[in-house]
């Protein structure tokens, strides 16, 4: 299968240079200098990932990872010339999977895309379903539900609802996540446990589930809680 990255910066050079290493690594590069272009490609050509500028002209990465992130789990990489910590906790709130500060290192942009692949691989392996209480997941087609009913869960929400289902009542700390669903070699920020665990549970609370929880364990990290047994 073709693997297709999708660079969108309005500096042409910065791209150039990117699509050099894209190219042997293996990749079909798809450009684009503007954030309306980027999402025109996005939706035609499907690609495998997407590596945005966060200043861009006609729409910004923000605005094009809210965009992507509302009807696809396609790995989404932000960059841009600002390291505020502010700007880190937006990129990675809105769904982006990385966040990269400019001026690039080409190569490790390249590792850091190797990474996201890596992590994205289907861990099913021919697990069966996991059902405790009302909740069932089903990591062979990422399907979860809760009561019967479908729950719109992204790759990593159920990843990460997976692990802490399957390993109840431990305490999971930001890194033993990070370790455990992004891999050992992710190179984002830690926060971003934070912020999927925020959209996780904000999707698990539209439905009822008393049997069960996610829990915060303050000053440590998350676990999976509750009275209920597996089935």
């Amino acid at each position: 299968m073709e693997k297709t990255l999708l660079i969108a910066d309005d500096n042409p050079e910065i791209i150039d240079i990117l699509e050099t290493y894209a190219v042997r690594d293996g990749y079909k590069v798809l450009r684009a200098g503007d954030g309306v272009t980027a999402l025109e490609l996005f939706h035609r050509d499907a690609p495998t990932l997407v590596l945005l500028d966060v200043m861009m002209p006609g729409k910004d990465g923000y605005a094009v990872c809210r965009e992507i992130r509302s009807t696809s789990d396609t790995p989404v990489i932000l960059v841009t010339a600002r390291g505020e910590d502010a700007d880190r906790i937006m990129g990675l709130d809105i769904g982006a999977d990385d966040y990269i500060v400019k001026p690039l290192s080409p190569g490790e942009v390249m590792a850091r895309v190797r990474a996201i692949m890596r992590r994205i691989a289907p861990p099913g392996g021919g697990k069966k379903p996991l059902v405790i209480d009302n909740l069932s997941i089903d990591m062979e087609d990422y399907s979860v539900t809760i009561g019967g009913q479908a729950v719109p869960l992204t790759k990593k929400e159920t990843e990460i609802l997976w692990t802490l289902a399957t390993n109840r009542l431990k305490v999971f700390s930001r890194d033993n996540l990070l370790s455990s669903v992004w891999g050992y070699d992710y190179y984002g920020d830690s926060r971003t446990v934070d912020s999927h665990i925020r959209r996780l549970r904000a999707k698990l609370d539209a439905y009822d589930h008393p049997g069960w929880d996610v829990k915060t364990v303050w000053g440590v990290g998350y676990k999976f809680e509750g009275t209920a047994n597996e089935k």
